[in-house]
């Protein structure tokens, strides 16, 4: 397939040259650097992409390094992804979610790259939550934005405030909020997807986790329509993108990206991978690390058992909430 099925037509970003965010209907354009009120209670800043003479040189040869050396592992991945999943349609708004991690940071540049090669009309958002980052976080966030000529929309939450006395699946809570406010803030902004920086070492990793931790058989899935928010998607672009090649961009460019930004481990935020905690992600990417010096197959064969499922070999599934047994139909 053509890494490129999505778009062919050359066209710019749909992004005026201040850099303004563009508004929903009804409401005034922002100008770089203004608050401005969407959502009650929530400030949103727009964050201009360019501010030092410096920078424009320095974005071209990293979005060089996405066309040329990284296009085979990194840029085509992209696209296979939304051209199999069917992740971008005719109309879109997406809003892409920034972290301020490398993952994120990668997807927004794809997404901007892809502009230049579509055959449908989309639009953009580059979107950031404060859930209540530090200043340093903050600011290393924004830096990094400009430098990579990303034009945030930020908006400011206090999350972090909200969960930090939770004993409790802090963590959880937290996900699941931001997860919220994201969707809350997209729609608001008129957008009907948001899209993630989740890549391929997260879906194998999650489908293991399922099987070993939560006695379950599933997969974090390519995209999926929203419970609690009717119109809206979430989209994962990078999901054939493999962690590694991300992790080469990166440095390759020079790069430094947040790697933890949670108030409760804000040491973590400047430590390399060795530094940090042990999670049951980790013990995951450990274990696939050893089963790989025995089988060098054991990722691809994780990401593809969830593609062949046979439910003629399946004691009992799930459709819907509702339960299958094999049972059922045995005698039919």
């Amino acid at each position: 397939m053509d890494d490129m099925d999505i778009g062919i037509a050359q066209t710019t970003q749909a992004i005026p040259e201040e850099q303004k965010r563009v508004m929903p209907e009804g409401e005034r354009q922002a100008i770089p650097g203004e608050e401005v009120q969407v959502i009650p209670g929530e400030k949103v800043q727009v964050i201009p992409g360019e501010e030092v003479q410096e920078i424009p040189e320095r974005q071209a040869q990293i979005e060089k390094s996405l066309r040329k050396k990284f296009h085979k592992d990194i840029f085509s991945r992209f696209t296979k992804a939304i051209n199999n999943y069917q992740l971008v349609q005719e109309g879109d708004r997406i809003a892409v979610c920034i972290s301020g991690g490398k993952d994120s940071m990668l997807l927004a540049k794809c997404f901007q790259e892809l502009l230049n090669h579509r055959k449908v009309h989309f639009e953009l958002v580059f979107l950031v939550m404060d859930p209540g980052y530090t200043e340093v976080n903050r600011k290393k966030i924004e830096e990094n934005a400009k430098i990579l000529g990303i034009p945030l929309t930020i908006f400011e939450t206090e999350i972090f405030d909200s969960v930090f006395d939770i004993e409790k699946n802090p963590c959880y809570l937290c996900a699941r909020m931001r997860r919220g406010h994201l969707y809350s803030q997209a729609k608001a902004l008129g957008c009907n997807k948001i899209a993630l920086g989740h890549h391929y070492d997260d879906v194998i990793e999650t489908i293991l986790m399922g099987m070993l931790y939560g006695g379950q058989i599933q997969t974090m899935m390519p995209k999926l329509h929203s419970t609690n928010f009717p119109g809206m998607e979430l989209i994962r672009p990078l999901y054939l993108v493999r962690e590694a090649d991300i992790k080469h961009w990166r440095d390759y460019n020079g790069l430094d990206f947040l790697q933890c930004a949670c108030r409760f481990t804000e040491n973590c935020a400047n430590c390399d991978s060795e530094g940090i905690s042990l999670s049951k992600r980790q013990e995951i990417k450990k274990l696939i690390q050893q089963l790989e010096q025995v089988n060098p197959y054991v990722e691809s064969n994780i990401f593809k058992s969830v593609e062949n499922v046979n439910l003629n070999t399946v004691i009992a599934y799930k459709k819907d909430g509702e339960r299958h047994h094999f049972l059922d139909d045995y005698d039919i």
